[in-house]
C-alpha cells in the first residue's frame, strides 16, 4: 500500500508542477489561455497574479516531494501538504470553477486516503 500511496502523492506533485508552469510561464500564452479559457486582455492584466498563484503551487510541490523523500517518517508531511491541496481545491471550486474540485481536490483526496491507510 505504501508504494501505491507514494505514487499517488507523486502524481499530485506532478499535477501541481504542471499548474505551476502554466500559471507562472504560460498564463498569457496560447497554451495557458486555452487551458484556463482566458481572453488575451484578461490574461495580460492578471499574469502577475497568476505567477504568484503558480509560486504557491510550487511550494505545494516542494512539500509533497519533501514528504516523499523522508520515507515513512514523511507521512505527516505528506498529509499536511495534501490537506493544503484539498482545501485549496475546495476553495477554488467554490470561488472560481467547479472543475477545480475534480482536477485538484479529488486526486489529493485519493492520495490522502492512501497515505493515511499505509
Amino acid at each position: 500500500m505504501s508504494v501505491i500511496a507514494n505514487i499517488a502523492v507523486g502524481l499530485v506533485a506532478l499535477l501541481h508542477v504542471y499548474f505551476m508552469v502554466l500559471e507562472m510561464f504560460f498564463w498569457d500564452k496560447p497554451l495557458g489561455m486555452r487551458v484556463f479559457s482566458l481572453q488575451p486582455e484578461f490574461a495580460k492584466a492578471t499574469r502577475v497574479l497568476a505567477a504568484n498563484q503558480g509560486l504557491y503551487n510550487g511550494f505545494l510541490v516542494a512539500g509533497l516531494i519533501w514528504g516523499l523523500t523522508q520515507g515513512p517518517a514523511g507521512h505527516q508531511i505528506q498529509i499536511f501538504f495534501l490537506l493544503c491541496v484539498i482545501v485549496a481545491g475546495i476553495f477554488g471550486a467554490l470561488t472560481a470553477s467547479r472543475r477545480i474540485l475534480w482536477i485538484q481536490a479529488m486526486p489529493a483526496t485519493l492520495a490522502f486516503v492512501l497515505v493515511t491507510l499505509s
